[in-house]
């Protein structure tokens, strides 16, 4: 018996997966969410008044983008359209929106045009849609696993309320499982089932967070596996693994997970905890990031973060680039562990950062001279116009160092680079503190 002949015995429609036949049919079935579904929220209000304004929503995978839709033009009794944006154009836009007219004219209800993958669309194809989403044509629904500040242009984004749906939580992922392995009407109900709790664990954990990759699992898994003699099916940690193979991996080179998982990696760094900048440095590699990428990440780090709190740093930083260049991947994960693992342990820094940044400041604000001592004196005629003069070579100072004016008059006094008490930066500040000292009180 193979899974079709289990899914015929049981009254399912092989061709409608468990996760389309499980979806809810009204608000108060959504399992997580509930941060825009309690009845305080914006789009409960919404509902009460019968007044919906055009949406996107954006979030992971499998959190419920589509079913939402659906249930929103379910609870103000109006009509649902779907488009995916991967294969329609401008030319599927035209041809439903006169449909959407022809029933407006009629039955006068509120029309929803659902796009799922809205960010697929180009300028061109989200521009077409303004007209009527501000007429009130029609009530606009997108839907985006991409940050919409960065893949919506700003006109369409501009008219649309945005709904930030939220990754499940394994809970979640388990409720849903269940409710799936109970339910007798379309789900796994009549199956005579026995799943162990680390096999359910398994598809719950492999999912990250898809409720749609562990719906369609669990039923891999159920309807895969030959009953036993006494008609059970039984699903263990073995079965698991083979239905639900690799992990989901939220990670984007060019959505804004990348961007969340390298600012997550570089806060790591910055906060000294080795660990957590070792997983996010995993998660990149295994999303295929570019290492010379994460290669330059970590230079920068080690002069904004690091700096001359350990020198070091940043040697050891720019040859982890050399070194990707010269070995590539997979090979090249080791020296970026390794410097990942010295720049997080190392001690921390930003004073020459602030400092350069002080320093533009004034650059942007104040008018500054060199001083004419220290303006160049070696061509013809320097001299006579000052320049050199009283200049004085420290060289020929005991400690190789003497008093003397190096800022412009203008800011004479101004101190940017203030060396922390961190690592090296230490000896450093109780030396510039001795020569700093007859310049400023500030210090």
């Amino acid at each position: 018996m193979d899974l079709f002949d289990i899914a015929k015995e049981i009254n399912i429609e092989s061709t409608a997966p468990l996760a389309d036949r499980m979806r809810p049919n009204n608000l108060h079935d959504i399992i997580g969410q509930k941060h825009i579904l309690q009845s305080n929220k914006f789009l409960i209000k919404c509902i009460k008044a019968k007044r919906l304004p055009s949406l996107i929503f954006y979030g992971p995978p499998g959190t419920g983008k589509t079913t939402l839709a659906r249930l929103l033009a379910k609870e103000i009794k109006g009509e649902f359209f779907q488009l995916n944006a991967v294969n329609s154009g401008i030319k599927e836009i035209k041809e439903l929106v006169n449909h959407i007219k022809e029933i407006k004219t009629v039955s006068k209800k509120d029309c929803i045009l659902f796009i799922d993958e809205i960010h697929r669309f180009s300028k061109n194809q989200q521009d077409a849609l303004l007209p009527h989403a501000e007429s009130g044509l029609l009530i606009l629904i997108g839907a985006t696993t991409e940050n919409p500040y960065f893949q919506i242009n700003n006109a369409l984004l501009s008219r649309l309320t945005l709904i930030k749906l939220e990754e499940l939580t394994d809970e979640d992922i388990q409720d849903i499982l269940k409710r799936a392995i109970r339910n007798k009407e379309k789900g796994l109900g009549n199956l005579y089932l026995d799943i162990t709790q680390e096999a359910l664990n398994h598809i719950v954990n492999m999912s990250n967070g898809d409720a749609r990759k562990a719906l369609n699992a669990l039923e891999i898994a159920c309807l895969s596996t030959s009953p036993n003699k006494e008609g059970k099916i039984f699903v263990d940690i073995h079965v698991a693994q083979e239905s639900i193979q690799q992990r989901v991996l939220d990670y984007d080179k060019n959505g804004d997970n990348h961007y969340d998982v390298i600012s997550a990696f570089i806060k790591s760094i910055r906060g000294s905890d080795p660990d957590a900048s070792l997983h996010y440095l995993a998660k990149m590699i295994a999303a295929g990031e570019d290492p010379e990428y994460i290669a330059r990440r970590l230079i920068i780090s080690a002069s904004e973060d690091i700096g001359n709190a350990d020198p070091q740093a940043l040697q050891i930083a720019v040859s982890t680039h050399t070194a990707i260049q010269i070995i590539g991947m997979p090979e090249g994960r080791i020296p970026l562990a390794q410097a990942t693992a010295y720049l997080a342990s190392a001690p921390k820094s930003n004073a020459s950062y602030v400092a350069i940044d002080k320093a533009l400041e004034d650059i942007s604000n104040v008018h500054t001279m060199v001083p004419t001592h220290l303006r160049d004196a070696h061509y013809k005629g320097a001299k006579n116009l000052g320049h050199g003069l009283n200049y004085l070579y420290p060289h020929n100072y005991p400690s190789n160092y003497v008093e003397q004016q190096y800022l412009p008059d203008e800011i004479k006094n101004k101190v940017y680079y203030r060396p922390s008490e961190q690592g090296y930066e230490q000896k450093i500040k109780t030396k510039l503190a001795n020569f700093r000292k007859p310049l400023t009180d500030k210090y």
